[in-house]
């Protein structure tokens, strides 16, 4: 079967999820199906790199784990069971920390992830900035980083009272500036190093 083979009119749950065999990954958003990126981009790899190698050092010990793609996350829908049946988002975010050991199994995280990196393509643009923001907003990930490798931008959103709020958006190239990573006061990132030539 090919992804081609597929009626994207129709909605789609966890349960077609897996049993699909794409050569490409795809993600389900509320039913719907998106193709992702064939292969991210050097700059995409070596931003990502980097703020993970950070994540997981600061980590290292403690009882949140960070992920990255590919890393299934399966957002039940909030009225329903948890069945596979019943999940009709699966995402696989380019950085997501989870910090409550119950959401993890063999096949990813099941529930919302406590923070979140997606670091923008042109490809995938407006999924991140609109689809997944809302995705992630309406299941509770506290923290959201849209990073723009393009114009080495960081845009923070941070859940307050169940809606986004913009925390801060960072500019390296005029304001170059540690940031700190509200889920974790204590851990501070140094954009100007991940944006670094």
């Amino acid at each position: 079967m090919k992804l081609e083979d597929l009626d994207l009119t129709k909605s789609y749950t966890y349960a077609d999820y897996l049993t699909w065999k794409f050569e490409e990954y795809v993600e389900l958003i509320k039913g719907k199906v998106f193709k992702m990126t064939p292969a991210p981009s050097r700059t995409h790899q070596k931003i990502s790199t980097l703020i993970l190698v950070k994540l997981a050092n600061f980590l290292e010990g403690k009882n949140c784990q960070v992920f990255h793609a590919p890393f299934d996350v399966r957002l039940p829908n909030k009225r329903k069971s948890n069945s596979d049946k019943e999940v009709f988002s699966v995402v696989q975010p380019d950085i997501c920390i989870v910090c409550d050991p119950e959401k993890l199994d063999e096949r990813g995280c099941l529930g919302a992830p406590d923070f979140i990196v997606e670091i923008l393509s042109l490809s995938t643009m407006k999924k991140d900035i609109d689809d997944k923001f809302h995705l992630y907003e309406e299941n509770g990930v506290l923290e959201y980083w849209i990073v723009s490798p393009a114009d080495k931008s960081v845009s923070i959103y941070e859940l307050k009272n169940e809606t986004y709020e913009l925390r801060e958006n960072i500019d390296p190239i005029y304001n170059k500036k540690d940031v700190q990573v509200g889920i974790f006061p204590e851990l501070i990132l140094k954009f100007d190093d991940i944006f670094k030539d």
